[in-house]
């Protein structure tokens, strides 16, 4: 069967596709010519049988139910299992993903509205952005966000260490596309990386160096007051056996 060959190539509807799983199911149905008793305009049986009309109807409204219910995951089955149209299955994911979706997309804004660099790489905080960017754009096409933008986001994110550098950037008269700039923080991020572990490097050697030196003077302290002591330790001798002589 067709149909089941197409379903089987569509990825199922869960708690986090309902876009991607609508448009291409959708796409499927106008192509077979099932979309009309899924959404408009033939959605309801029709009253009068002229031309074996309600068995035709019957056969489209079976087809379309067997593509909604075999392209979806059975938590999300069991909100419209017991209807046998089209339109009320379809509506009631419709509905219920509008809910969801809102509070999803209000959340997603908020997290990116405030979303900083913090201990993430130059390419770690990149992908988070987009990808940020790009499931509100699923959600809400009408609020998907370009370069020009994401850009901004990712600019007010970064760490200070990185402001003369993009306002450097910035000063351009091109200005890179967002790959090129994610190309450009990387590599200072990595110039950083490398001047940072130089420093740290010399300041190691610099405190090896100043221990070796204060070890030396703590040796040479050692060996003055250890030939005083031996000194005085002699005299005490040959003071007890001179005091023994004499006795």
């Amino acid at each position: 069967m067709a149909d089941s060959h197409i379903a089987s190539g569509i990825r199922k509807l869960n708690q986090s596709n309902y876009t991607t799983w609508a448009t291409c199911v959708k796409s499927y149905l106008q192509g077979q010519d099932l979309w009309g008793v899924t959404n408009e305009p033939d959605t309801e049986l029709p009253r009068i049988d002229t031309n074996g009309a309600v068995h035709k109807w019957n056969v489209k409204a079976g087809r379309a139910m067997y593509i909604l219910k075999t392209t979806v995951e059975e938590e999300m089955l069991e909100y419209f299992q017991e209807t046998e149209s089209p339109k009320v299955a379809w509506d009631t994911l419709v509905n219920l993903f509008s809910k969801k979706n809102d509070t999803r997309l209000q959340l997603l804004e908020s997290e990116l509205m405030s979303l900083s660099q913090g201990e993430h790489s130059i390419p770690q905080f990149f992908r988070k952005v987009k990808t940020l960017c790009k499931e509100i754009g699923e959600l809400d096409p009408q609020s998907r966000i370009g370069e020009p933008w994401m850009k901004r986001i990712i600019v007010h994110g970064l760490k200070p260490e990185y402001r003369t550098f993009v306002t450097a950037i910035q000063g351009w008269p091109t200005q890179p596309t967002l790959t090129e700039f994610e190309y450009l923080l990387a590599g200072q991020e990595a110039l950083v990386k490398q001047v940072t572990g130089v420093l740290v490097k010399n300041d190691a050697e610099a405190l090896y160096v100043k221990k070796g030196k204060h070890k030396q003077k703590y040796n040479r302290y050692q060996n003055r007051n250890g030939d005083k002591g031996r000194k005085v330790a002699e005299r005490k001798q040959g003071l007890r056996k001179r005091t023994q002589g004499r006795g």
